[in-house]
């Protein structure tokens, strides 16, 4: 298979601005791993296009996890099995790691990136539902060198749509880190296949406990029941002083998390289906 396009391989961050403001009378996209591009541009070719290939890109901010103030900045360019392989991204957000751990395959997951998965604007993106969950924010540079900060929850505006502007590109995450000695934090991902598989539902969770066990903070983010990942506000102020929920609690906590869901029906479930999983795996969370 051949693709017909233009390419584009800046090495530091001033190249790759200087190339966006060189396209912007032009139809271009950015690649990093390719792993949702090369599959979209086989379903549906596009002509005069340039690609902005990312994979060779040397600036530490766009290629790095570090810790900063507050938090983790990790680089857009930053790949699943980085994520993997970084302790403190394991021990400080579970939820992040377990993501990772559930994309695609070990193979797509040493060249899928974590802008890619954010970019891509999937209902059912794993990385991006973990982010949403952690309240995230995406840091956004234009060509001018100007930053600005959005958060996860707001970066994706619909089904393949993202707040991005033309002369814009995606450089980093910045994760607040814990303030609370005790987490919950994971990652469910329900599917015909499990990692191979795209999303039918997912869930992902991270609740911060001070040592009497009570909640102080909760991040809940679900994936592949709406147009976007959405963030479940009442359903984590609910928990808010709570150290044990009782039965009739977690009933009135799982239909929070539903009242955030409005799915469809399509190849791989049905409306109803992913319903009911939503609210099975909801309600058992705080078991």
């Amino acid at each position: 298979m051949s693709y017909d396009f233009n390419i584009e391989s800046p090495q530091t961050a001033d190249e790759l601005l200087a190339v966006i403001a060189a396209n912007q009378d032009k139809n271009f996209r950015f690649g990093a791993g390719g792993t949702d591009l090369l599959l979209e541009l086989k379903r549906a070719p596009q002509e005069n296009l340039t690609v902005v290939n990312l994979a060779q890109l040397k600036d530490p901010i766009f290629k790095s996890i570090t810790k900063v103030a507050g938090g983790y900045r990790i680089g857009a360019l930053v790949t699943a099995g980085e994520v993997l392989d970084h302790e403190e991204v394991k021990s400080e957000f579970y939820t992040l790691w377990e993501a990772a751990h559930n994309l695609a395959s070990m193979q797509i997951r040493q060249v899928a990136t974590v802008g890619g998965n954010l970019c891509t604007a999937s209902p059912s993106g794993d990385i991006a539902c973990a982010l949403v969950a952690l309240h995230a924010r995406c840091e956004i540079i234009n060509t001018k060198g100007e930053l600005r900060s959005v958060s996860v929850a707001d970066f994706s505006t619909g089904v393949r749509k993202t707040v991005i502007q033309k002369n814009e590109v995606l450089r980093s995450v910045v994760v607040p880190i814990n303030s609370n000695p005790n987490l919950h934090s994971g990652f469910i991902k329900v599917g015909t296949r499990l990692s191979m598989e795209c999303s039918v539902v997912s869930l992902a969770y991270h609740i911060q406990m001070d040592d009497n066990r009570t909640i102080r903070h909760a991040g809940i983010a679900i994936g592949a029941v709406a147009p976007t990942i959405k963030f479940t506000d009442s359903a984590c102020a609910f928990l808010i002083g709570k150290s044990k929920l009782i039965d009739t609690e977690r009933e009135e906590f799982a239909g929070l998390i539903s009242d955030y869901a409005s799915p469809i029906s399509d190849v791989r479930a049905s409306a109803w289906y992913r319903e009911e999983v939503l609210f099975n795996i909801s309600k058992g969370l705080m078991e």
